[in-house]
Parts: C-alpha cells; structure tokens; sequence
C-alpha cells in the first residue's frame, strides 16, 4: 500500500523549483522579448541609399482592402515620350503576343462589333502558360480580357472555372483575366499549395504570380466543404511555393470561434530546406520542476549540409544542449554527427538529497557509396560517451536507450591495390564501452594489411588439380596500439600509461585435395611472429619476501607455429512416404550428414620461459623453478608450454522435408526446414596425462511457423566427474555412478514475430523513424525495449492510414484489425561445479493493434521469471484525428516512471500548432 504526499511534492516543485531559479527566468523572458522584437511577419524593405529626384504614383499599387476592377479592366496608359523619328510606322505590335486557342462543345460565336468571342459548356482557353477551363467563357480581344463563370441549370451551378498557369491552380466561382497585364480578379477561388488550401471570397492576382486575398480562410484538412478546423484571417498574402503571410487570424473547429488567435503569422512553403524556430515541449519533473525540451534553431546552412541546435531547460537549474548535424553528397557520401550535454541537478542545493551530474554523448554516422570509389572506402560509426549517460539522461529521446548496457565504435579506412596478388590494407581505430562495468577497450589504431593467396604450383592454364598444384599461402599482418582504461579517467593523460602495443605477421599455408572421390582432404601450416615493445621480468625478493615484476621497455618477438589436417565428406539420406500414384502432405524427408574428422599438432616453445625460485628469510627454498615468459603481458598472450596432438570430430546435421504446396496451381512440392543445423564437436588430446576428452559442445537451430520464429539453442557434456571439492577429476562420469555426459551449460533463444499480414503474404511495414533514434544510440532495432518517442518532433508522415476496404471500415470499428506481435525468450542453464541453477530466465514482448481504423495501443514490456517480476514496461495509445493526431505515451513503474500526451496538426506547415505535456508523476511512499 502507498501513500502520495502532495504537499511536499507541490512545495518542493512548483514554489522551490521556481523561486530558487527566478534570475535564469527572468533571462529567458528577455531573450524571448528580444527575439520578438527582431521578428517581422514579412520580408523589410531593402535600404535604397540613393534620393529619388521626384516621385510618381504607381499604377499598379494594391489596396487589399479596397480591390479597384478597373485597375485590370483598364491598362495603365503609356505616357513615356517617344521620339517620333526613332518611331517605325511599318512595325506594329499585335493585339496578343501568342496564338489564342479555345474551344466549347455546344457552341463557339463570335461578335465583330464587340469583338468578342463566347464559349459555352466546356469551354477551354489556353493562352500562353495560362489555361482556363470552364461552363461560360467570353473573350474580349479589344481590351485583352478574358471572363470565366459557371453554368447555372435547374440542379445549380455546374463547371466551375479552372485557372491553371504554371504549377499553380485555381477553382474559382468567376474570373477576369487580363492578357497583357496578366493580372486577374478572382470570385471564390480555392487553390491548394503544398497541402495548404485557402479560400478566398475576392482575390487580386498581380503580374508577378502573387495573390492578395480578403478574409480569407486556410486548412490542411482534406474536407474542404466541411473542414473539422480552419484558419480564418482578413487579408492574406500567397505567393505560390515560396510564402503565406496573414494578417490578424483566428481559429475555428467545425465552424466554431475559438480563442486561439495570432496578430500575423509567416508560413514559408518553400519546397527547399529553410532555417527556423523549433518549438520545444513543455514537461514536468518531480524532481527538478518545470521543463522545456528538444527546443532551439534549425539552421538549413546548403543543400549539402544543415545543423540543428537544440536545449533541454529545468527551473531547478538543470540544462541540457544537443547539437545534430546531417551532411550528404550524392553518389560520394552522407553522414550525420550528434553532441549531447547534461548538466542535471536532482532536488534543490542545501537539502541532504541534493545531488549533480554530468553526462554527455557523441554520435557520428558516416557511409560512403560504393560508385564513389571502388578501391577505397571510409566508413563510421561513433557511440561514445558517459557510460551513465543513457541511464540518467530524462529527455524523451532516450527513454528506450537506457536499458543499453554496451556502446561501441569503429572508424575504418580501407585500401585496395590491384594487381597480382592483390594488396589490401585497413586502418580503424575501434572503441567498446560496458555501461554497467564502466570499462573501455580502445585502439588507436588497428593496422592490417593481406595479400591475396599465391598458388606457385599452379599451372598457367587450366584448372588446378591435386595438392601440389593447390598449395597456396598468404601474407597477414595486424598491428595494434591498445587501451584499456575506464569511464573515470577516459581522456585523461593515465589512460595511457598501461597502454599495449604489438604486430603479428602469420603465414598460412594450405592445400586440398580429394580422395576416393567422395572425400575432402585438406592440410594447413601456421606461422606466426609476434612483436612487441614491452616485456616483463621476475625475481623474487627475499627481503620483502614477495614476488617482483619489472617492465622492461624494448623491442622483443617470438615465434609460434603449428599443423593440421583434416578430412570430411557429405552424407545423403531421403525417406520418402509417397509411393506412385499418392498425394500425401509429406513427401519426403532428407538428412544431410557432414561428418570430418581432423588433427592438430602445437609444438611446446619453452624456449621462452624462465625460471626463479622461492626462497623463505632462513634461506629454505619454498618453490624451486617457478615459470615464467616475459612476453606474459603481450598483447597477443604468450607463447604456448605445453605440447598438444589432439584430434578432433565433428558432426553437422540438417534435415528437410518436401511438402504439397498449399498453392493448387503449383505441381512442384514445397522444401521447408525442420533442422537448419544441428552440430556437435569435441576433441582428444593424444599428448595429455589426463582429461583427454575435452567437452561436447552441441548447437542447434531451426524456423518454424511460415520462418517467423526461430530457434536457436546450445549445451555442453562433460564426460568427466567431480570430486567431493567440484573439482573435475579425471575419471569418467559413468564410472561414477553417473550418466554418460554432465550436463554443465544449456541456453536456449527463441524470437517470434507475427501480424494478420503475415499469413496473407504481406510483410508489415515497420515505422523506420521511430526506431532511427534507438539503433543510432546503439539500442535495438525493434521495439522490445520501448520506442524513442518524441512527438513535438517527430510527427513521422502526413499522410493518413491505408484504409484497404472502406465499405467494411467505418470510424469507430474496423472488421480487419491490424495487429503485430514480436516475443523473444531467453534462458541460460550453467552446472559447471553442481550449482544447478538458471542464470537467466525473461520473455520480452512487444505488441500492437489497431481497434478501429484510427485508434491504435500498443505496449512493450517483459517478465523476469528468474527475479519474478516485470522489466521495462511502456504503454502506448494513438488517436489518427483526420489532420491531427493524439499520442498518449505512459511508463507506468520503474525509476523512469513517466507520461507524455501531444496533439498537433499532421502537416508540416502548421506543426507547431500544437499542444503537448510530459510529466514524470510524484515519488510516492510505501509502508
């Protein structure tokens, strides 16, 4: 039972968070006072610096709320003086600078007196670019107009004009057009750009393709007779793909006022990538108050490159920046790069709980494409940061990162040289980073270079046959420089002082042949060298009686080397349960059998050991000839001391079937998988004194269910017992009373991923966006572990759901329910010294559904059966509001309990009209 404590909640919030910060408010008032101060609705007029000597009226000055027709019936007259001698009286302009093509399907007449043409029932005109499609079309060539209207019948008015020049379209009631000026006045027009589409009872258009509308009204909705919202404003300013600017607007829900109003507003409809504002989501924490996140600057820099800078801020003092950069070369490369900072503050400085941190995380993403340079690559991928960062980070972004507990990163150049052999040569500077632990592996860097196999036996021409002619060797070198530090001194100057240096150069050399035609035997040969820089060497002190270990900085190498051989073959086998004559369900079933069996010899290099003894103070010897290498802290390891000769065996398995196709139409049968793979290995060590037969080691897995789950699994046999201290002992399990093998680890995996389109053959479409944030964080691609949500930003597609079948949907049922459904099951087994017990034992889920057409839940959670209890659990809910959308996001337990609520509009114009909430609910008490 527990019991919530608003009164210190409410204190400890909403009046400290705010008190204790009022300076940092009081800037950010001003800031936001001074950026609206230098915010202008429209472009400013450009500075002229020169005087004008007089000044004249223009003529084709507009007044929006005042539209004059005559300033398009009537052209500006020409008052320009021109000298008459320069006058040509030959020459004379037309009336119409291009070829007037119209026609109608009832009639075409034509007026001399009035010089008029009329068009009438699917009239067209087309001028120029401007073409004019409508019921009633009358063309007066003496004064350059061109009228467009409706035909009014018993039903009403039918063939509504059509303006169309350029790109841009508009569907008027009426139209005057003017072709010489190419201005027009336009009655009840509706245009559409970009999604936006305005209605205008009168609009102006000028020469220059832009519109002056007055009270006018704008929506994305797709209803334009009965819109569920609308913008409605008293005058308007379009210009087609570039800009809307609006005068004082208000906002109306089917039809009804509401009190969400603006004094102007800007919308760019540029079809090219703009600089601007990004809005931030407003939150609540418990534990550091109010919030603002994900807000800041979008600054769209070129066609090649853009940044976005965004802050997270808290009225306890926490604040967190965020710096997001994408680039792109087409046909060369793309890539992005992000900085995260948090300075996070936990309760209010002075009380006991107080605490303070600072984390932060780098991400760096680059690719190149394979046309650009065929020889030569250069990729990325970066991860790097606070190993807590995931973990004590509370912006939305990272809530299904934190159960991440590895971050990796690789950074690689790679070269090929071509010729005969072939040179390859890599460079990569590589980091691993466990969170739990805080240790961090790094190379700075890693250097391989191969060169391509050489066959010297070979014939010149023809194909190679028998182990001469297939003898063949390589040449391999890696060089490393290895760091492995930890996440408290990570960039400091200590990281390096255990640093590790060291290059290996082996030589393999192998050859394959067949005998007996059905068998395949192939031998190898391995010679390594290892250097270094840094050897050890040991004595014992008798003086203080312990062991001493010297570093002794140098270059050093050994040598190693060792052979092999192995043989194998494949082995057939089919039942079949059809005879001639039968259509059974299974036709047959066939194991495949790829047994081998092969030698291994490592010679002892003892060589390189040493020895000291132990010697007590009275001058007795305790230890004689303890051994040693001085290469024991190599980085490659140490040379080997014990000879071995062991042969190993191996047994590979899988099996299929043969299946009656469930298609009618198909005569062939259907092969399925019933085993992918099912092996088993263990060696013997000829050379040992004792524990000869190593484990058995046994894998296996499969897909079933259309391969829409699979199954992996493993375990390991040992034949020896264990002593009364579960120590193995060299006697075999059977002979102590036991069975055959020990059963010592066992592990099993299973993932499932199922929808009501699989059966049908349609694979789901998966929401790449919402896992983009995970699995650049180095997170999961699916949604076992919760989606990266971030609806402010992230409103993912404007589009509406694909309804398939309309007739059998409506707005409140769906009779096809949409649904998904990814599991996976783990569980590991380990009795290595008779502890008996399950190590891990959890099923992780993840599922969604949509109960009507636009109301979608979801969930992603797991139980632990080990720990009994459930993991991470997020609740999803989603309400498509034909041009809005309502997300409901809810973490109901855990330390990162939270909720977070967004509606908005779905296009991207208006995206920030919205309104969203975030709030993590109050700690609560338990008895």
């Amino acid at each position: 039972m527990a019991f919530q404590k608003p009164s210190h909640t409410f204190t400890k919030i909403h009046l400290k968070g705010l008190r204790t910060n009022r300076l940092h408010i009081l800037f950010a008032l001003s800031f936001t006072v001074f950026i609206n101060t230098f915010s202008f609705a429209q472009e400013l007029p450009k500075k002229n610096v020169s005087i004008p000597a007089e000044h004249s009226t223009d003529s084709t000055a507009i007044d929006v709320d005042a539209i004059a027709i005559d300033s398009i019936l009537k052209p500006p007259l020409n008052i320009k003086e021109i000298d008459s001698t320069k006058k040509d009286s030959t020459k004379k302009k037309g009336l119409l600078a291009a070829i007037v093509n119209y026609k109608a399907t009832d009639y075409v007449a034509l007026n001399q007196r009035k010089k008029e043409i009329y068009l009438y029932n699917e009239a067209e005109v087309i001028y120029q670019d401007m073409e004019i499609k409508a019921g009633i079309i009358v063309i007066d060539y003496s004064k350059n107009l061109v009228y467009a209207g409706r035909i009014k019948d018993s039903t009403g008015y039918t063939q509504r004009p059509v303006f169309k020049q350029g790109q841009n379209v508009i569907e008027p009631d009426s139209i005057v057009f003017n072709t010489e000026t190419k201005k027009a006045l336009v009655f009840n027009s509706r245009t559409e750009q970009m999604g936006f589409k305005v209605y205008s009872p009168i609009t102006k258009k000028e020469n220059d393709s832009v519109y002056f509308m007055k009270n006018g009204k704008f929506t994305t909705a797709e209803d334009e007779e009965d819109p569920e919202y609308q913008f409605v404003t008293s005058k308007m300013k379009l210009v087609p793909n570039k800009k809307v600017i609006v005068g004082p607007t208000y906002m109306e829900i089917y039809g009804i006022p509401t009190p969400i109003a603006l004094p102007f507003a800007f919308f760019p409809m540029t079809k090219k990538q703009t600089s601007g504002i990004i809005f931030p989501s407003f939150g609540e924490d418990n534990d550091r108050g109010y919030n603002l996140q994900n807000g800041g600057y979008y600054f769209a820099i070129s066609d090649y490159l853009d940044l976005a800078v965004l802050g997270d801020y808290y009225t306890n003092g926490s604040y967190g920046l965020r710096i997001e950069n994408s680039y792109a070369v087409r046909y060369k490369y793309r890539g992005n790069v992000s900085f995260r900072y948090e300075n996070l503050l936990s309760s209010e400085r002075g009380f006991p709980d107080f605490s303070q941190s600072t984390v932060y995380n780098i991400r760096w993403s680059h690719s190149q494409d394979a046309k650009a340079n065929p020889n030569s690559r250069f990729s990325a991928s970066v991860n790097l940061g606070s190993s807590t960062y995931f973990q004590e980070s509370i912006n939305q972004l990272n809530q299904s990162n934190f159960l991440n507990n590895t971050l990796a990163s690789s950074v690689s150049y790679s070269k090929t040289f071509s010729g005969e052999p072939q040179v390859n040569v890599s460079l990569t500077a590589s980091h691993r980073q466990n969170t739990n632990t805080g240790d961090i592996d790094v190379t700075l860097p890693t250097l391989q270079m191969s060169m391509g196999r050489i066959y010297p036996f070979a014939p010149k021409t023809g194909a190679k046959k028998g182990a001469i002619h297939n003898i063949n060797f390589q040449l391999n070198t890696r060089g490393e420089y290895s760091i492995q530090t930890n996440d408290s001194i990570f960039g400091k100057s200590e990281m390096f002082d255990d640093a590790k240096v060291g290059m290996r150069h082996s030589i393999p050399i192998t050859t394959n042949f067949k005998v007996f035609d059905h068998f395949s035997v192939s031998t190898n040969a391995n010679f390594e060298e290892s250097w270094t820089l840094k050897t050890v060497k040991k004595f014992y002190d008798q003086t203080e009686q312990q062991e001493v270990l010297i570093d002794q900085n140098g270059f050093d190498r050994f040598l190693t080397y060792n052979f092999g051989a192995s043989v194998g073959t494949t082995i057939y086998g089919m039942y079949n349960f059809e005879e001639k004559g039968e259509n059974k369900k299974i036709k047959a079933i066939r194991h495949v059998m790829r047994p081998s069996i092969s030698y291994t010899v490592n010679p002892k290099f003892d060589q390189y050991y040493e020895t000291y003894d132990v010697i007590d103070a009275d001058n007795n010897t305790i230890l004689d000839q303890v051994e040693y290498t001085r290469f024991e802290n190599s980085l490659y390891g140490r040379p080997g001391n014990v000879y071995s000769s062991s042969v190993g065996l191996a047994l590979g398995n899988n099996l299929e079937a043969k299946i009656r196709s469930k298609d009618s139409t198909k005569t062939e049968p259907e092969k399925i998988f019933i085993l992918n793979n099912l092996n088993f290995s263990t060696s013997y060590n000829i050379a040992a004194d004792s524990l000869k037969w190593s484990p058995v080691r046994v894998s296996g897995g499969t897909q079933i269910l259309n391969k829409k789950m699979s199954i992996n699994f493993g375990m390991t046999l040992n034949p020896y017992a264990l002593n009364s201290n579960n120590n193995v002992i060299n006697t075999y399990n059977i002979n102590n009373g036991g069975s055959l093998f020990r059963l010592t680890s066992a592990n099993i995996n299973m993932s499932y991923t199922l929808s009501n389109d699989s059966f049908s053959g349609r694979a789901s479409e998966e929401d790449k966006a919402s896992f983009e944030e995970s699995t650049r964080s180095g997170g999961r691609a699916d949604d076992l572990f919760g989606k990266a949500q971030d609806f402010a930003d992230r409103r993912l597609s404007d589009s509406d759901k694909n309804l398939d079948n309309e007739e059998e949907n409506n707005e409140f049922y769906n009779y096809k329910m949409p649904w998904s459904l990814r599991l996976a099951y783990a569980a590991n087994y380990g009795n290595t010294r008779r502890e008996n017990q399950i190590s891990s034992h959890s099923l992780m889920f993840s599922g969604d559904v949509d109960l009507s057409p636009r109301w979608s839940v979801g969930a992603s959670s797991g139980y632990d059966f080990l720990n009994q209890g459930f993991t991470y659990t997020q609740l999803r809910f989603e309400r498509d509001l034909l041009s809005w959308k309502m997300n409901f996001s809810w973490i109901p337990f855990s330390e990162r309990t939270s909720w977070n609520f967004f509606i908005g509009i779905k296009s991207s114009l208006l995206k920030d009209l919205k309104y969203d909430q975030r709030k993590r609910p109050d700690q609560r008490v338990g008895n």
